[in-house]
């Protein structure tokens, strides 16, 4: 299989799961500003949307959106525990936090990433993210994980979201709880690989 993917982008998130169910994927880096590959492809050709993640199989189906990509993963080894068995109060609880994090979390970060926008927007942009962050980390409490104490793809999906933090002028220490989460997922020896992979770290 193949991960198209941008460097510290949400396709961060599936390549961490892939690393830890111990899947192995071809990594495929585009450029996202030009739509290119690396090897001067056209990137539209593969996904019509524009953007990373995308996921080819090895029968040539591609599949987009991280959320779905990381449950299709974590699906190929159950036995990892990244995904709750399908049909089970749990895996739709895995599912409310994907979709509550694309959704509210994850597009309220788009502002900050767009040289177009202004000011003004992107200060609201971050006053609703303080309020996302003030519900995660009520939610979160002593938990080591969003699902108690097993790291899940819902993890992986929220640790790329706070490491977004610094480069948008998001002061993490604002919220304690979230800090030590974002260093608990950091330290995971399988997200050290994804990020050295990447470029991300030494």
């Amino acid at each position: 299989m193949k991960l198209y993917y941008s460097p510290g982008a949400c396709s961060l998130s599936p390549h961490i799961v892939a690393r830890e169910a111990g899947i192995a994927l071809d990594l495929v880096k585009v450029d996202l500003k030009a739509r290119k590959l690396e090897d001067g492809g056209d990137y539209a050709r593969i996904n019509a949307k524009g953007y990373v993640p995308t996921l080819a199989l090895d029968d040539g189906t591609l599949l987009t959106e991280g959320p779905a990509i990381v449950q299709y993963l974590a699906d190929r080894a159950p036995a990892s525990g990244l995904a709750p068995a399908n049909g089970t109060i749990e895996r739709y609880r895995l599912q409310e936090w994907l979709n509550f994090l694309t959704s509210e979390v994850h597009k309220s970060f788009s502002p900050l990433f767009n040289p177009q926008a202004a000011e003004g927007w992107k200060e609201a942009a971050r006053a609703n993210i303080a309020r996302r962050f003030d519900f995660l980390a009520e939610r979160l409490g002593p938990s080591a994980y969003l699902m108690g104490e097993r790291f899940t793809v819902a993890d992986a999906y929220l640790f790329v979201l706070l490491n977004w933090c610094p480069w948008t002028g998001v002061d993490l220490g604002r919220w304690p709880a979230l800090q030590a989460y974002h260093a608990r997922v950091a330290a995971r020896p399988k997200v050290q690989e994804a990020l050295r992979a990447e470029g991300l770290a030494k």
